[in-house]
């Protein structure tokens, strides 16, 4: 039963964040004197459906996933009048630019608002520096524990999870010149350099995020004792050596009070709603440090505050996904990083799972953070430039712009079709990847 709620919760959130798409063209379309066709709910044959006396259909269709806004004159049709007033192609471009440019909007619209609700509720992660340990690079250059960081490696800093990222997409192993920081103490502001050290100890070789919310993996690496022993990303650990971990912090706790070392160590962990037990041997690894560590606990804010942070968590998602796309496009990432529905609802499946135990307000709190991130998604990849896409589209609006007098219907259908086609591939490739993962 529990699975089964899950898919239509993943089903339900996917098709607000399409219809909210939809709904800034259809909106932006209205506003601009242009006549909508149909708007519809999902695709397929219609179940159920209206004409309104505006003569827009309305359509609920028969696949739950996605939906679509036609507008007259925007789509090749040998029955569109293409010579009326009311059509796409009739309207300036400026006007035809905000009607495409209104779904991905809408959709940061749906993350900030979403961000409203979750900061007002849960607070947020503050970049306060919880320890510095002495005789480190960290300390010797002055930072110490309460400072706030605001700066991190060039990257602006609002979140302590944001600092991870950071490491993520640049490994401080890979800094040898310093990462330049900034922290504010007691309202100054106050620069430094931090040289990573390396040194040498025993790793399971995964990854997590020490808050409040499940000890899942966020990352297992490749030749670990934790991926021989199994794990793998997105598995939530419920127990180590016998003892209960609740959640992320619980790992963190844990390991302070008994630092890894050569022994195996049991680990008890739930995969799509099943339990299992294994064992892992950790393996002697070199690391680096910054030799700092940094809060991940939400703490509750004021009404401007959270309007504040809900704008930064906004920013943080938009530039979170392009810094991942960069990842993937140079060639340093994998397609692991991509996920399709089937891998949306195994996340939305993990989560509610998860959350459960922990009361109504914590799973919808977790579904809205879910919701937030996917929404920022959808409008990110939208604006890629890719033919097909809003943002392909609106590229070719403004070469229309410059060179005073639309592309050629031909030239546009035929880098509409390769743009379609690639897009239909990369869609094959990520629903292929998201099956193997169920295995």
């Amino acid at each position: 039963m529990t699975r089964f709620i899950s898919i239509i919760i993943a089903i339900v959130i996917l098709s607000i964040l399409v219809i909210i798409h939809e709904y800034g063209h259809f909106l932006l379309a209205r506003k601009n004197g242009i006549f909508v066709k149909e708007f519809s709910i999902g695709f397929g044959p219609r179940i159920l459906s209206k004409v309104a006396k505006s003569g827009t259909r309305f359509s609920w269709k028969a696949i739950p996933f996605g939906g679509s806004c036609t507008m007259l004159g925007a789509l090749e049709d040998e029955d569109d009048d293409t010579d009326s007033e009311r059509s796409f192609d009739k309207k300036s471009v400026w006007a035809r630019m905000s009607v495409i440019l209104a779904g991905p909007f809408f959709n940061f619209l749906l993350a900030f608002v979403l961000s409203v609700v979750y900061v007002a509720t849960m607070g947020y992660d503050p970049a306060t520096v919880t320890s510095v340990k002495e005789g480190s690079s960290a300390y010797e250059a002055g930072l110490r524990t309460g400072d706030v960081i605001t700066n991190y490696g060039g990257t602006g800093i609002s979140f302590g999870r944001e600092i991870y990222v950071e490491d993520y997409i640049n490994p401080i192993s890979e800094r040898k010149d310093g990462i330049k920081i900034t922290f504010k103490r007691d309202g100054e502001i106050h620069k430094a350099v931090i040289y990573p050290t390396e040194s040498t100890r025993y790793m399971l070789g995964i990854s997590y995020t020490a808050s409040e919310d499940k000890a899942e993996l966020t990352y297992v690496a490749d030749g670990s004792g934790a991926q021989s022993a199994g794990l793998k990303e997105g598995d939530v650990l419920t127990a180590i050596n016998g003892t209960e971990i609740k959640n992320g912090l619980g790992i963190e706790e844990y390991f302070n009070e008994h630092p890894v070392s050569n022994e195996p160590i049991s680990v008890t962990y739930t995969r799509r709603g099943g339990s299992f037990d294994t064992v892992v041997t950790p393996s002697e690894t070199t690391e680096y440090s910054t030799g700092f560590t940094y809060n991940l606990r939400n703490e509750k804010t004021d009404a401007l505050g959270t309007l504040k942070y809900s704008l930064a968590e906004l920013k943080y998602q938009i530039v979170t996904i392009y810094k991942s796309l960069g990842i993937l496009f140079s060639g340093h990432g994998s397609l692991d990083m991509l996920s399709g529905p089937v891998g949306i609802v195994e996340v939305v499946s993990d989560t509610y799972t998860a959350s459960a135990s922990h009361g109504f307000l914590a799973t919808i709190m977790n579904l809205i953070s879910i919701m937030t991130m996917l929404s920022a998604n959808l409008g990110v990849l939208n604006l890629l430039p890719i033919p097909a896409l809003d943002g392909g589209k609106f590229i070719l609006l403004v070469i229309e712009a410059v060179i005073r007098k639309p592309v050629p219907k031909k030239v546009e259908g035929i880098v509409t079709v390769i743009g379609a086609s690639l897009i239909f591939l990369l869609a094959m490739v990520v629903l292929v990847n998201d099956v193997i993962k169920l295995f």
